[in-house]
Order: structure tokens, then C-alpha cells, then sequence
């Protein structure tokens, strides 16, 4: 199954700088805090993330949800909505579609929520904050249509009918979870796998791919593999962590210490990849080696990021220097970044910019901007991260 997925700017609203500082504000505040094969199109997000086209209830109602890999509930604003986006219309009404039914209290589903989950009047109900917002709702089954050309109809999904939610969600009406749990999309499709494409940062008009089952597979020598880790703590069980090793920038491998990303007992630490976080966080013994790098081959004054809440900027004018591609050594795969996947360059207000943060902890994220033009295959069954560089709007 394949679904397109798009910008959340893909209606133009925002300029550069706009989008870049909803981004990175976003991206601070959530750091804090096979019955189906579906392809379906992924749509760029104001809010930094990319959105998926999903249709919900009988008949269905078109909507766009948030994809991140970040999170595992499937939830959309529904009627009567307390604290609602405005920009989000039609709202997924309950009472108008006949195959709406709510979830009880001793469902399997329900049970899932762990202590983010409640009963009143024998429906379960939820609770949920994030990093960069919170919803509350009931949580209910459905009918899901996924794609427009060859739609495909799915019974029976859990998701989530938030009558209050607040937070940045770009112009989506909620969130798609497809994180490690059974309450994600992944899971109810009962498909072992799933990829995206994730096309160019700039490149708000094209269309990003999200395939399930057998239609998400790469094939290649290109093709990179590495195993996922697991954390010992149950709390973060439902993030993907990846064996990052170390990282170069060209031909020098910058001497971050081997526990940099190591996941400690207590949980903490490690590098989970998120398509709903835009962009990367290092904890901050790497990102300072990785800034001090940039910085030593730049070898100019930096300039003030303040306008676009970055770190390390610097001035278009002159041109910048070329640059060579950054790798991250993941155990068994690297990953290389041209330079567009780490500075991200803007002419309103002309400036250049790294594209990482530091997170201030021990823990670290990869982000979408990293992940552009490269398509990613999550391995459920076997555990195994694949990717491969991509002309993602292409494919």
C-alpha cells in the first residue's frame, strides 16, 4: 500500500525562515517533554514533520495526519471539539458515521495506554502529552481508507477522537503513530515492515511515499543495513534506537567518545530516528565536536541564528565554501550526508545554518531533514533499519 505524504507548507503560507523557526521551536519543546500493503503520499508540515492522507469513517472523510515514528497512538480532532486547530475543517464527526464505535475499558488496545489511558462510563479514555503538546479524547474503532487512485479500505482500526488538544501540528488534523506498539498503524495492518521517502526540504509542491508491507522493499548494492537497539526501559520501548558509532565530517572521523550514544541502564541516552522531529539532535560532548568542525573548515565569523532559533549560522555573502559530506557510522552502515542534509540555507534572511541542535542531555534524535532524499525501510520482523539514497520525488 503506498500514500503520499506531503510538506505541511505544501499550500505556500510560510516563508523559509517562518518554516525553519516553527521547526526548530517545535522540534525544542518535544525534545523536552499483512491484512494491508498500503502506499499512500506524505505531505510536508509546517510544523516541520510531513503529513499523510488518510480518510476516516462511513462515507470517509478526507484528513491529513502527522507521521511520526515518534509516537504510536493514530488520533484526529473529532466533534464536539473544546480546544481545536481552526484550520482543520471538515472535523471527523462520531455521530454521522455508522461504523464509529467506542472502545470499552478491557479491550486490548485500551490496556496498551498503560497509565495514559482512563475509564469513564465504560470507555476508554486518554490522556496523552508530548514533548511538544498533549490531547485528550476517547479512544474508538473505525474504518480507514488509505490512497485515492486504488483506495484501500481497512476495518476495525483503534485511533484516537481527541476533543481537546493543543499544541503544533501544522495544518494536520492529528497524529499518525507508527512508532513500536500495538496501538500504532504499523501494527493494526498487521504488516512487518513499512518505508518513506522523504523528498527535499525545500521542495514544498512534490510528494514524499509512505509504503506498507510488501510494497515498502529496497534492492541494490546501495542499500545500507543496520540491526535496531533495545532499550532496557520499558518507558522508551516504543522508539527506534539506532547503534550510531561515531561520526566524520569528509575524511576525519571527529573523536566523539564511544559511550556518546551508547543507551545507559537506566534508559537515558542512545539515537532513536523520528520522521516527526525535524532536525537532528546530538547530545552535547558530540555536537560541540561536530560544531567545532564545521566551524574549523567554514573558518569565518558565524553570525547570529536568532532569527531562525539555529546555533551555528553564517552569512551567504560571500558564498559559503564547499563542504564535504558528513557520515554517520552507524554499526555495520554508514549513512553520508551531502551538505544539504546538514546546513540548511536561507535567502530572506541570508543566512546558512547547521541543521543539528545540541540536545543538552545524553540523548539523541535523527531527523527528517537528515533523511531527506533517502529512502528508509523499517524492518519490524527482523529488527533491521535499510535506507538508500533516493531522488525521493521520483519515486
Amino acid at each position: 500500500m503506498r500514500i503520499e505524504v506531503t510538506h505541511v507548507n505544501s499550500d505556500g503560507n510560510y516563508t523559509m525562515a517562518e518554516l525553519i523557526r516553527r521547526a526548530a521551536a517545535r522540534d525544542t519543546v518535544r525534545l523536552a517533554g499483512a491484512r494491508a500493503n498500503v502506499t499512500t503520499p506524505l505531505h510536508y508540515s509546517t510544523a516541520g514533520g510531513y503529513l499523510m492522507e488518510l480518510a476516516v469513517g462511513t462515507p470517509p472523510v478526507p484528513y491529513l495526519g502527522l507521521a511520526d515514528t515518534g509516537s504510536t497512538l493514530v488520533w484526529i480532532e473529532c466533534l464536539p471539539c473544546k480546544n481545536c486547530t481552526d484550520l482543520v475543517v471538515p472535523k471527523y464527526d462520531p455521530h454521522k458515521s455508522p461504523t464509529f464505535s467506542s472502545l470499552p475499558c478491557n479491550s486490548s488496545l485500551c490496556e496498551a495506554l498503560d497509565f495514559r489511558g482512563s475509564c469513564l462510563k465504560g470507555s476508554c479514555t486518554y490522556n496523552i502529552v508530548y514533548g511538544s503538546g498533549a490531547t485528550v479524547g476517547v479512544l474508538g474503532s473505525e474504518i480507514f481508507t488509505f490512497g485515492s487512485s486504488e483506495p484501500v479500505s481497512v476495518p476495525d482500526i483503534g485511533f484516537g477522537c481527541s476533543t481537546d488538544s493543543l499544541g503544533d501540528y501544522g495544518n494536520s488534523s492529528g497524529i499518525v503513530g507508527l512508532g513500536k506498539s500495538s496501538l500504532s498503524l504499523v501494527s493494526q495492518l498487521g504488516v512487518g515492515k513499512f518505508s518513506y521517502c522523504l523528498t527535499s526540504y525545500y521542495d514544498i509542491r512534490s510528494t514524499s511515499s509512505l509504503f506498507f508491507g510488501s510494497s515498502a522493499s529496497l534492492s541494490g548494492t546501495a542499500v545500507k543495513s543496520t540491526a535496531f537497539v533495545r532499550n532496557p526501559n520499558s518507558t522508551f520501548a516504543s522508539f527506534y534506537y539506532l547503534p550510531l558509532k561515531g561520526i566524520s565530517l569528509g575524511a576525519t572521523l571527529l573523536p566523539v567518545p564511544s559511550t556518546a550514544f551508547a543507551i545507559r541502564t537506566d534508559g537515558s541516552g542512545g539515537l532513536i530516528i523520528d520522521s516527526g522531529t525535524t532536525f537532528t539532535y546530538l547530545g552535547d560532548v558530540a555536537y560541540q565536536l561536530v560544531k567545532q568542525a564545521i566551524q574549523s573548515l567554514v573558518n569565518r565569523p558565524p553570525a547570529d541564528g536568532l532569527k531562525l532559533e539555529l546555533d551555528l549560522c553564517y552569512s551567504l555573502r560571500p558564498p559559503p565554501p564547499q563542504m564535504p559530506n558528513m557520515t554517520f557510522h552507524f554499526d555495520g552502515a554508514d549513512m553520508n550526508l551531502p551538505v544539504d542534509n546538514y546546513m540548511i540555507s536561507d535567502s530572506e534572511t541570508g543566512l546558512w545554518c547547521l541543521a543539528m541542535l545540541n540536545s543538552t542531555d545524553n540523548s539523541s534524535i535523527l531527523g527528517n531533514f537528515q533523511q531527506q532524499n533517502m529512502h528508509i525501510l523499517y524492518d519490524l520482523d527482523n529488527d533491521v533499519l535499510s535506507f538508500v539514497p533516493a531522488q525521493c520525488s521520483k519515486l
